[in-house]
């Protein structure tokens, strides 16, 4: 009995360590307060979703040479700029802007997956400013309608970039979303013990290679300018009063 309680102790004061001391620096990571606090565009996409995790990193670039890198993500693109053999099937990530990816629109996909089973789909777009992916899959691991109605259990969340122009040809870049499940129950758990932790691995890669990229690109690396004004801009992107001026 003395063992059984000294476990349980044991597993309380880790519990406790983890929610007081490493769990915040899971939920906001270069992140100021101001840009955790302040509204964040997309929650209209995922109804009854819980704002998630807030990531930033200021990249010495200006945002016509960040943007290049997030529109050609995918599986079947330019991979995710993370740790590639657990996010991109051991492919490796682009090193260079390719033009060919650079025209995206609402409804398009970002494949996740290397047999197109499952993927992020571009829910808001607006060039060099906002970017939403969303991906919506019943708990079977199979893609619903997003527009349509949920299944009796799912998972439906977006991954959205801001881009903001700073300062001496500088973007600030804070990536953040919004998350529902079913059971809803479970989320806050799952959240804390799986995608939290898990998140913080994958974006914290994905900020250092993507201002390693950009800062090392050229202005001339980016789609013609034709190509990128076809691109479908949502209701849902980011007010132009949230944007400094340059």
């Amino acid at each position: 009995m003395s063992a059984k309680r000294n476990l349980a102790a044991l597993a309380g004061i880790s519990l406790g360590i983890y929610g007081l001391l490493l769990r915040p620096r899971l939920l906001q990571w270069g992140a100021t307060d101001e840009e955790v606090a302040r509204p964040y565009p997309g929650a209209e996409l995922i109804p009854d979703g819980t704002r998630s995790a807030t990531f930033a990193v200021t990249i010495d670039a200006p945002p016509d040479r960040v943007w290049p890198w997030l529109v050609q993500m995918g599986t079947d693109r330019g991979g995710w700029y993370s740790w590639d053999r657990l996010d991109n099937w051991g492919r490796k990530s682009a090193d260079r802007v390719h033009p060919e990816w650079q025209a995206i629109k609402v409804g398009d996909r970002f494949y996740s997956m290397p047999n197109g089973s499952q993927w992020w789909e571009v829910a808001a777009v607006e060039p060099e400013r906002f970017l939403a992916l969303r991906a919506s899959i019943d708990l079977r691991g199979h893609p619903f309608d997003p527009h349509g109605p949920r299944p009796r259990y799912f998972t439906d969340s977006t991954w959205c970039w801001v881009l903001e122009p700073l300062p001496g040809g500088r973007t600030r870049v804070i990536e953040s979303g919004y998350w529902a499940f079913e059971p809803r129950r479970l989320q806050g758990l799952i959240s804390a013990l799986f995608v939290e932790p898990e998140h913080w691995v994958m974006q914290t890669r994905q900020f250092a290679n993507l201002k390693r990229q950009a800062e090392r690109s050229t202005p001339t690396a980016t789609a013609p300018e034709e190509t990128r004004t076809d691109t479908v801009v949502a209701e849902t992107a980011l007010p132009a009063e949230e944007v400094p001026a340059t």
